[in-house]
């Protein structure tokens, strides 16, 4: 399970975070202790998902082979694409890790159908 950056450092921490399910292979996880985000770091994982309280989806992180975030897709309001304050599927990039993500953007159609599974909740819109 996830970190914050203790494990790539080869430092041992108490888990944050437990593991309440799986879709299509990927690890559920809800934070323990307040936490809210998914990991920064994945000790053995590719990717991990958060849903909301509701069980829709909110976040997929995927890492790196050196268990850094690269890839994050979330669901929520993003005003600089959607200025009505509308939920919107975006996605950031993690090029060196939690330190700097790229601007929010927008997910495609392809990767929403391909991801439909996990993306329980969402509502796509072109």
């Amino acid at each position: 399970m996830g970190g914050n950056g203790t494990f790539a450092a080869g430092r041992k921490v108490p888990f944050l975070y437990r593991t309440v399910g799986k879709i299509n292979g990927i690890k559920i996880l809800r934070g323990t202790g307040g936490l809210h985000n998914l990991p920064e770091e994945a000790h053995s994982s590719k990717a991990y998902v958060k849903l909301f309280p509701d069980g829709n989806f909110s976040m997929l992180r995927f890492y790196g082979k050196d268990h850094r975030v690269k890839l994050e897709i979330a669901y929520h309001r993003e005003p600089k694409i959607d200025s009505e304050g509308k939920p919107v599927l975006h996605y950031h990039l993690y090029p060196d890790g939690i330190k700097s993500r790229t601007p929010a953007r927008k997910v495609g159609r392809k990767f929403y159908l391909g991801f439909k599974d996990i993306l329980k909740g969402v509502q796509y819109h072109d």
